[in-house]
């Protein structure tokens, strides 16, 4: 029931809109090459985090209970192993990353809507 003159309306406002989401589409990072740099700092940064939270809490018990150094070695040990488990958590996130980005541009995209 639509003439041709409002389909020919309504294809030229979908090429204005298609036009105005390519302009405003986020471009392409620049310091993307610094981002293995910024996992292998965020690994280290984790590994030390877990190390100092589990001294302070070992040396915060040694000297509310007046012990020997025991809990900083247990709980150093501990935040050791959370430091490490965390870095490996982080090794599989980057991995799995790097694993879909190719999947991703092997993908053909349509320029249609298909839900529209």
């Amino acid at each position: 029931m639509t003439s041709p003159d409002q389909r020919q309306q309504m294809e030229q406002l979908e090429a204005k809109l298609a036009a105005a989401k390519h302009r405003g589409a986020p471009k392409p990072r620049a310091d993307e090459h610094y981002s293995q740099a910024n996992m292998a700092w965020r690994m280290v940064i984790e590994l030390v985090a877990g190390l100092g939270i589990g001294f302070g809490i070992g040396y915060g018990l040694d000297v509310l209970f007046g012990t020997l150094p025991i809990f900083m070695v247990l709980f150093v040990m501990l935040g050791l192993a959370a430091g490490v488990k965390t870095m490996l958590r982080t090794a599989e996130e980057i991995q799995s990353k790097q694993q879909a980005e190719p999947a991703e541009q092997d993908t053909p995209h349509s320029g249609k809507d298909e839900g529209a």
